[in-house]
């Protein structure tokens, strides 16, 4: 999975607009799976909302996959939580063309060539991935 193109996908977020990865190549996408029962994945998403403001004028684009099963939780934790980026849901199909994305939370970062640049699976991550994709921003 890792430097290989990240598979493509076309979601739709909670408003039902796609929301098309391709349409971010050039950026450097934090692609984050996670769900409303994962603690983690709670405390995790508001700081990639102040990566997306920090970061998003350098080229960063956040998107979150709510692996979910129903939009309802989702739309609540997402209007908590004040996210602006887009949130889209996901399935156990998209997971496994992941590469098959089982615990939660698990974030790849996208270099701007479109090409898995990392994986990070669990909680703990966030200065190392902050790092990362300060590095993938800057070209290197």
């Amino acid at each position: 999975m890792l430097h290989r193109p990240a598979p493509q996908f076309v979601g739709r977020n909670l408003n039902g607009k796609a929301v098309s990865l391709r349409a971010y190549r050039g950026k450097v996408v934090l692609l984050n799976f996670w769900a409303t029962w994962c603690a983690p994945c709670q405390q995790e998403l508001p700081r990639f909302a102040a990566w997306q403001r920090r970061y998003g004028a350098d080229g960063l684009q956040v998107i979150a996959v709510s692996m979910d099963d129903s939009v309802g939780p989702v739309r609540a934790l997402v209007r908590k939580l004040d996210l602006d980026f887009p949130v889209t849901m996901g399935d156990a199909t998209l997971g496994q063309r992941y590469g098959r994305v089982l615990g939660l939370p698990v974030t790849f970062l996208i270099a701007r060539d479109g090409t898995v640049a990392d994986r990070f699976e669990g909680e703990g991550h966030s200065a190392e991935m902050e790092k990362r994709a300060k590095q993938l921003l800057a070209g290197r």
